[in-house]
């Protein structure tokens, strides 16, 4: 009856409503992607200056390709990870193994005796990390009801913004006071946390062997519900649910089709929905899909290669200024490590607001009219920080375009989400897995271009900033055009050619032929 329960089936989990709820669900996602940032992070405005402490040249260029090694190991772990999570359905168990090597890796890392071991950390810290962005996206739209998708995902991106909020100042202030083993060890603390969280949490398939279903909370009956009827009661723990991924067609249709008692026994009927239900969800029923097949259903949906390029914009842009924004600040308005983290902590404070709110919108707007506000109200933030004249205008702009930058993560997941649930063969582990690695390739990518630009080119972080809004106008015009069920393209042709004169075109063209053949027919009779 502890931690360990939800693996077996005997007994039934304690607090099985609570660990397995969607906003626990939620919580645990939400905090796993904080602690994964916070650790990403916590070294971005100190490894610069531990790195010139340690008599290293071209400081920027190193960080950056630090921070490509654990965009590395990101990517070359995506494929497995989603492709064994989406075969055996299992959500907890990767995500525990996951943080118990983002651990060991933060121990490397602060005890790196040279800069080798120091990449080679951050390759694992970057294979952890793909857990919790694949998996826990992955086991969070297994637990939601599809019409809150949208809020559940910006509510849990919110970590996001609070591990760039805690980590970046955190290690800059711990690394001031207590050297560079401070913040590492802030790091474990938090990870340590997060796996008390993940080994608390229930998977929804466990949560309907015992006749609950998160999703539906109201509608859920306990299995050990009191029955009053004298109709033999049908247990859910008699489905194997476990075994639908690999069952055959007959055997699905075998257990979907069972002998019916009478309706009028609620207690029973109401049981048996909830065992129909759990098997007809796609998130059960999903067999093992193989990788080439998974790739070519996403290269045929628009959708899905809009929404994964503007992942791989955010990645590119994001980490594009990691390795130069601190030294950027340096050289201009002669910042220091702590300083440099409160110019972060300015800059992502706002984002804290517009994941949530863009996730609750569109649930009601749509994904398509909020990724291009928010891609439009981004773009000339850009370009004012460029200037050079007032260090609050900088951060202001820093600021603003963080917070709508960040608006766009929601849309994108939600209709990661919403591609999946529409695909045949392809799981929420599989999308995710793609988005994970986009993000990792432009994470990857990012760094190391913006150390480069940085150290070789004459004005580099107005170069920087020039490249970032191109590629925003590149994304603006893909949204437009792709974005959403309903693109807004399609809405604005609709509304200067509506669609009913252009069905009515044709049968009129094809009624004026017919009476011409009729004219003709009758003149030569």
């Amino acid at each position: 009856m502890g931690l360990w329960t939800p693996f077996s089936s005997n007994r039934k989990p304690w607090g099985l409503r609570w660990r397995s709820s969607v906003w626990f669900i939620t919580t645990v996602v939400g905090f796993g992607i904080t602690t994964d940032l916070l650790v990403y992070s916590i070294i971005i405005p100190v490894l610069p200056f531990q790195l010139e402490r340690l008599s290293y040249h071209k400081v920027s260029s190193l960080t950056g390709w630090l921070l490509c090694a654990y965009s590395a190991g990101l990517v070359l772990s995506t494929i497995p990870i989603a492709m064994h999570s989406e075969r055996y359905s299992m959500r907890r168990m990767p995500l525990i193994l996951g943080l118990v090597a983002l651990i060991g890796s933060q121990i490397m890392f602060m005890e790196a005796p040279n800069y080798a071991v120091m990449a080679v950390a951050r390759v694992l810290q970057g294979i952890s990390s793909s857990m919790v962005w694949i998996v826990g996206l992955a086991l969070l739209c297994d637990t939601t009801p599809e019409k809150n998708v949208g809020k559940q995902l910006g509510i849990a991106m919110t970590g996001l913004s609070v591990g760039l909020l805690v980590g970046s100042p955190a290690g800059g202030a711990l690394y001031s006071r207590f050297g560079f083993r401070a913040p590492f060890i802030f790091g474990e603390i938090c990870a340590v946390i997060d796996l008390l969280l993940r080994l608390l949490l229930i998977e929804r398939d466990v949560a309907l062997k015992w006749g609950y279903d998160p999703s539906e909370p109201t509608a859920a009956v306990m299995k050990e519900a009191p029955d009053a009827s004298s109709t033999p009661d049908i247990q859910l723990s008699s489905i194997p649910i476990a075994h639908v991924h690999g069952s055959t067609d007959a055997e699905i249709n075998e257990v979907e089709e069972p002998i019916v008692p009478d309706s009028s026994k609620v207690p029973n009927a109401r049981k048996l929905s909830i065992a129909r239900r759990s098997i007809s969800d796609p998130a059960l029923t999903q067999r093992p899909t193989p990788l080439l097949s998974v790739i070519i259903n996403l290269s045929q949906s628009p959708r899905a290669l809009v929404a994964l390029t503007m992942t791989f914009v955010y990645g590119l842009v994001q980490s594009m200024q990691e390795p130069s924004l601190p030294l950027h600040l340096q050289a201009v308005w002669r910042f220091t490590p702590d300083q440099v983290g409160l110019a972060y902590l300015a800059a992502v404070v706002p984002a804290l607001i517009s994941s949530p709110l863009a996730g609750f919108y569109v649930d009601r707007a749509g994904s398509d009219y909020i990724t291009c506000i928010c891609l439009l109200l981004a773009l000339p933030w850009w370009i004012i920080m460029t200037l050079r004249r007032s260090i609050a205008l900088f951060i202001f702009s820093l600021a603003a375009q963080c917070f709508f930058v960040s608006g766009v993560v929601a849309p994108v997941t939600t209709e990661l989400a919403s591609v999946s649930r529409k695909m045949a063969g392809v799981g929420y582990a599989h999308v995710y897995g793609a988005f994970n690695l986009a993000f990792g390739i432009g994470t990857a990518v990012g760094p190391v271009i913006g150390g480069q630009i940085y150290d070789r080119a004459r004005h580099g972080w107005t170069a920087l900033c020039c490249i970032t809004s191109a590629l925003i106008v590149v994304c603006i015009t893909l949204a437009f055009c792709y974005t959403g069920a309903d693109p807004l393209l399609a809405k604005v042709l609709r509304h200067h050619y509506p669609i009913d004169s252009i069905r009515k075109q044709p049968d009129e063209e094809s009624s004026s032929a017919d009476n011409t053949s009729r004219t003709h027919i009758v003149s030569r009779v």
